[in-house]
């Protein structure tokens, strides 16, 4: 299983913040956008990933990223030079994506909670699988409908008069022929390649898999000014509580056994005394901990 992260776009929706930097390298919280679907990606075990944004940006992700090896990954980059649908990114990746499989996530929605991305992805077989998640204002968001036996019916884009309350996350899972689907689409009325009709192709195809997201699971698409505000309050609000961090890359690396202990603790001692550092001493200490208690 291969991963793209689109980390494009024009930016509008969070302007005049995207005069300086990317929307996916804003803060939220204490911590870059970018490193919460890359830390999702790391726990869900897929070590290639390919960062597509625009040609101004990419060389800030370079230097934020680098190639992934301090986190026992690799990262690609491509370049988006005109922003023209989600769908998109697997024309400018098709040569990075190759034969596999791959998981293409959006570079502003967070996620938190549960494992049921790395089920998922784990488990993968065949088709596709895209999830389902309640919220308050489907219209701002493709659509799933449900029959009586919860199977997937139909997917609308942002449509006015929403035929259910589950909106389609920014993540989805394909098997290689999302290639050839994404090459045969033609763009929509507003001039994108919609990833809604990557689903429906599959949907008629009767390979789509549409998994609802737990109750304890959280999204949020920081999309706006509004949103990156409640996703940075959530986020503080999480981390305060409960004493852990959530998209931590090296934290993730060293619990799904892509850094040692030692790797791990070698690349802590190369960051600054900051809360960031402090923590990732406090994870190393806690393992050493359950080793000797294992003992």
């Amino acid at each position: 299983m291969k991963a793209i992260i689109l980390a494009g776009g024009a930016g509008s929706r969070l302007y005049p913040l995207t005069q300086i930097s990317s929307k996916q390298l804003q803060a939220v919280f204490d911590k870059p956008m970018i490193y919460y679907p890359l830390t999702v990606l790391v726990a869900s075990g897929v070590r290639d990933i390919c960062l597509i944004s625009t040609p101004d940006d990419l060389p800030r992700y370079q230097r934020l990223l680098g190639d992934g090896g301090q986190w026992g990954i690799s990262i690609e980059y491509r370049e988006q030079a005109r922003p023209a649908g989600i769908a998109q990114a697997f024309l400018i990746a098709a040569d990075f994506v190759g034969s596999s499989s791959v998981t293409l996530m959006l570079g502003d929605n967070i996620f938190s909670g549960g494992d049921d991305y790395p089920r998922a992805i784990s488990s993968f077989e065949g088709g596709a699988t895209v999830f389902a998640y309640r919220v308050k204002d489907p219209q701002r968001y493709g659509v799933v409908e449900f029959d009586r036996n919860l199977k997937a019916v139909s997917i609308e884009e942002k449509p006015r008069q929403p035929k259910s309350n589950y909106a389609v996350p920014g993540v989805y899972i394909y098997d290689n022929d999302v290639l050839e689907i994404a090459k045969a689409i033609k763009p929509s009325a507003r001039g994108e390649l919609e990833i809604t009709d990557v689903n429906l192709e599959y949907l008629r195809r009767g390979t789509l898999r549409v998994q609802r997201l737990s109750r304890g699971f959280a999204w949020l698409d920081a999309g706006t000014s509004t949103a990156l505000h409640e996703a940075s309050t959530y986020i503080e609000a999480i981390e305060r509580r409960q004493g852990i961090k959530i998209g931590c890359p090296e934290e993730a690396a060293l619990n799904r056994g892509f850094l040692s202990i030692e790797q791990f603790e070698a690349l802590v001692a190369k960051m600054p005394t900051c809360e960031y550092s402090d923590y990732l001493r406090n994870v190393a200490d806690e393992w050493h901990r359950l080793m000797d208690e294992q003992q």
